[in-house]
């Protein structure tokens, strides 16, 4: 090994936490619907968007959601988009699933607020040691989970 530390990786509590996920979406409406009025996410406007993405944000490119935690989920337009595979259980990239905390407390409204949007659910709500869950489609058929710690 080296002065400049080559092969030695980063040290525990180096990286502070997810800045942001990027998805791609066929229909950015239909993804704005979901994800703001759905899933009740905070959609970034005026001040708020990124000075690199403003253009784009104008252009209806991409749009930008903030969770409470501050993790920016980023949605990108992408109108051709089409999973090589028609049926959405079956995965179509190398990501599983993006998972949403919430309060336990609040996890049975989740549910039926899914329910009420008649968002199409994969499986669920599912009990494990580790809290509930519950696995639905988005739009473009993205695998999305909200879950709870156990009380």
């Amino acid at each position: 090994m080296d002065s400049q530390g080559a092969g030695v990786g980063l040290q525990p509590d180096t990286l502070l936490g997810v800045h942001h996920i990027a998805l791609n979406v066929k229909d950015m409406a239909a993804s704005c619907r979901f994800y703001g009025g759905v899933l009740g996410l905070h959609q970034l406007t005026g001040e708020e968007i990124p000075e690199t993405l403003v253009n784009l944000v104008a252009e209806g490119k991409v749009t930008n959601f903030r969770l409470p935690d501050g993790t920016i989920l980023d949605l990108f337009g992408e109108p051709d988009l089409e999973p090589p595979h028609r049926d959405p259980t079956q995965q179509f990239t190398r990501a599983n699933h993006l998972a949403f905390n919430i309060a336990p407390g609040l996890f049975d409204h989740a549910v039926a607020v899914l329910q009420r949007h008649q968002v199409p659910i994969d499986h669920g709500p599912v009990s494990r040691p580790t809290g509930r869950g519950i696995y639905f489609y988005d739009p473009d058929g993205f695998l999305v989970e909200i879950r709870c710690d156990p009380v």
